[in-house]
């Protein structure tokens, strides 16, 4: 932790790391891109702006969710009760990936979702306390949605997804002036398992396009893309800049067992692809090969939930910092680790000082 309370943050790129840290693997991806010619972004000289030259926003469209995580040490006894941890924290991937791009240091990170209103307040707060601007639409017909998530003692979960207000998002809860100030729109694939959800995002990506604003896609579930269909998602890719899924999700839309393969024949898709695979670190694809395989840092794993949408985050806002691929990918895989080391999906927020 750091020393006011929150999870630490990660130095600016460019400053020194200590020897086998995330950071000296991210400086070693460095040297080996000017080694092999191509041209590596500078953050601090190539972050995208605003009209007004401030930093550009990431502006985040997906799922605010109440998780209740429950971590139990004993194989599950059905029938009967079963000894485990509670608690009820904000999550969902929309909102995660929004928390830990503000945790990687965007300065303008917003997220629009939709909630329940009876805790609409409640979610508003944890996302300001995470750095997040909230843009969120209260539903008066349905609850927020909820996730009871199983944590089991490999810090491996599983969900019980109930998606309440979240299908009820729609191209009614848009409007072209959010992407005012936005140099990044991120779309989370839940959207596009409802109708409303599939026609918000091809309204917000076709908006976002005719603004030269890249637009990225995190496919979500391999559950969901199972049972709802491949070629729903694959259709929603036209137009998408940035895909980032899971191996499973990268195998499952590509019909590969590789996730190599799948990562090249992805990034024909979409021409930047990038594929994690957990403890093994993330695969870079561009146009149609893979370009760098990034190795992920060490780390003691009590929760994996949220460590895809802490990578997510933390690449999409040290891409828009200016990062290439390759150190945004070890940016990523540098906040992954440090999820997994957390109970729930979000960075844990600084203390407040005691008045």
């Amino acid at each position: 932790m750091s020393p006011d309370g929150g999870t630490p943050r990660p130095p600016p790129i460019g400053t020194a790391a200590a020897p086998g840290s995330a950071r000296t693997i991210e400086d070693a991806a460095v040297r080996s891109e000017r080694a092999s010619g191509r041209t590596v972004a500078d953050p601090d000289r190539a972050g995208a702006r605003g009209r007004d030259g401030s930093p550009a926003a990431l502006l985040v469209i997906g799922e605010v969710v109440t998780d209740v995580v429950a971590r139990h040490s004993a194989p599950l006894a059905h029938g009967t009760d079963t000894a485990a941890g509670i608690r009820v924290l904000p999550g969902g991937a929309g909102a995660n990936a929004a928390c830990w791009a503000a945790w990687w240091g965007c300065q303008d990170v917003r997220l629009l979702g939709r909630v329940g209103r009876d805790d609409s307040g409640w979610h508003e707060r944890r996302l300001r306390d995470a750095g997040v601007t909230p843009l969120l639409v209260p539903d008066d017909t349905a609850h927020s949605a909820t996730v009871v998530v199983l944590v089991d003692t490999t810090g491996e979960r599983t969900f019980l997804s109930d998606t309440g207000a979240l299908s009820h998002i729609s191209p009614t809860d848009w409007s072209p002036e959010l992407l005012t100030g936005v140099g990044h729109l991120h779309l989370s694939g839940y959207l596009l398992f409802s109708g409303g959800g599939r026609r918000l995002a091809r309204l917000a990506l076709a908006s976002a396009r005719s603004r030269g604003i890249p637009v990225s896609l995190d496919p979500a579930s391999a559950g969901f893309i199972r049972t709802r269909g491949v070629d729903r998602l694959l259709k929603a890719l036209d137009g998408v800049d940035v895909l980032i899924p899971n191996a499973d999700e990268a195998c499952l839309l590509t019909g590969r067992t590789d996730p190599s393969e799948a990562a090249a024949a992805l990034s024909r898709r979409a021409p930047l692809t990038v594929v994690t695979l957990g403890a093994g670190g993330a695969l870079v694809a561009e146009s149609g090969s893979v370009t760098a395989r990034v190795p992920a840092p060490g780390a003691r794993a009590v929760d994996s939930t949220g460590a895809g949408d802490a990578f997510t985050g933390a690449f999409l806002a040290a891409r828009l910092a200016g990062a290439d691929p390759v150190t945004a990918a070890a940016e990523g895989c540098r906040a992954g680790a440090a999820a997994v080391t957390l109970i729930g999906g979000r960075p844990a927020p600084p203390r407040r000082p005691a008045v």
